[in-house]
């Protein structure tokens, strides 16, 4: 999903067969068994037989737990206001990062709906919109009731940035089910990747959602434990000016952050506290910054060439010197979707290799590149 603007495709989503619920926990279903690991947003509880899906962090701050009965169709014909029946057979999401997870299980042909599709980098669910197999929905953050009505999903998988969005009454009244999916607000990577369970539950794949989601995260731990060999760490620097003379960059406590520290990488703003990005002085980054080893992810600058001419500053930087800036924002698909903001939350193995491949090549050798380049 992009760039800088487009970091986040946000199509705001409501929920139309949901409770309220207090937050669910071991406390309040005591012989429910969690099968969630690392994820903070969602759980999947299991009790003699029976199966539950809890929404625990839908949207930011949010306060309100969604909580449903997972039911095999064969169980029960009709949906009601907290059951989902499974499997599902036709879906809408809303998130380009959604889309690799259902890829992984192989159910992108289920997929009948996808507001602006153009950012959408993959190239077995491209082929889908080119046939004409999946819908444009909507725009950015509306969606078009009408299209949504002719689709006739069982399910639109879609999610808010801070509050239940009040813009879709009319889907809710119109009998379009929806349910909020908040991975973008996990803390940590494993986390992110681990929403493939919450997409196994809904098409009934658990089992291949969890042996999946297992090889990612043994994948993720190799990694780690391969750059903890490392003794003497490389420094990094991260971001760029956005605007006016404003640097932003990955807070201390944010998802990149955390990537940052697993690869064994000494990043000079880890020790700031904060899990989105900083917003920084020019003069404190160019302070600190300046001798760092390397430069990943410089902002929506693609080239050298286009860094320079928005500020000769960055030529004094010791990264910038020595030919050390790395960026993801280079490898796009075929309509201009960024592949990074696509596939890594669901991969962050291979962007912890990435990292590790930047500044400790030797540590794996026969690693190529997945997202990051070196910027010319």
């Amino acid at each position: 999903m992009k760039n800088n603007k487009l970091l986040l495709i946000f199509f705001l989503a409501n929920l139309f067969y949901s409770c309220k619920k207090d937050i669910v926990n071991q406390k309040s279903t005591p012989n429910y068994k969690s099968t969630i690991k690392y994820a903070k947003g969602f759980d999947i509880l299991h009790h003699n037989g029976g199966k539950k899906l809890v929404i625990k962090l839908a949207y930011q701050n949010a306060k309100e737990t969604f909580e449903y009965n997972i039911k095999h169709k064969i169980n029960q014909k009709a949906n009601t206001k907290n059951t989902i029946n499974v499997p599902i057979k036709r879906v809408v999401v809303t998130s380009t990062t959604h889309i690799p997870m259902l890829e992984l299980l192989d159910e992108e042909n289920a997929i009948v709906g996808f507001p602006y599709a153009k950012y959408i980098s993959s190239k077995k669910t491209r082929q889908l919109i080119d046939a004409g197999k999946i819908k444009e929905v909507g725009k950015e953050n509306s969606l078009n009731t009408e299209i949504l009505l002719d689709l006739n999903p069982e399910l639109v998988v879609g999610y808010s940035v801070s509050n239940a969005d009040k813009s879709l009454t009319t889907l809710q009244k119109s009998g379009i089910n929806v349910i909020y999916n908040g991975d973008w607000l996990e803390e940590t990577p494993l986390g992110r990747a681990e929403w493939i369970k919450f997409f196994g539950v809904l098409f009934d794949k658990e089992k291949q959602a969890d042996s999946i989601f297992n090889v990612i995260e043994s994948n993720y731990i190799k990694a780690k434990q391969i750059a903890a060999n490392i003794t003497v760490k490389s420094t990094v620097l991260s971001g760029a000016i956005m605007s006016k003379d404003i640097w932003s960059l990955p807070a201390g406590e944010s998802f990149v952050a955390q990537l940052l520290q697993d690869a064994n990488l000494n990043y000079l703003w880890k020790n700031i506290k904060g899990k989105g990005s900083l917003s920084l002085s020019f003069e404190s980054v160019f302070d600190k910054g300046i001798h760092a080893d390397y430069w990943i992810a410089p902002g929506y600058f693609s080239s050298k060439e286009e860094m320079i001419n928005n500020n000769k500053l960055y030529g004094k930087f010791k990264a910038f010197k020595n030919n050390n800036i790395y960026t993801s924002s280079s490898k796009k698909g075929e309509t201009g979707g960024v592949i990074y903001y696509e596939l890594a939350p669901t991969r962050p193995d291979l962007v912890l290799k990435d990292l590790i491949k930047i500044a400790y090549p030797n540590l794996i050798p026969k690693y190529e590149f997945t997202f990051f380049e070196r910027m010319q």
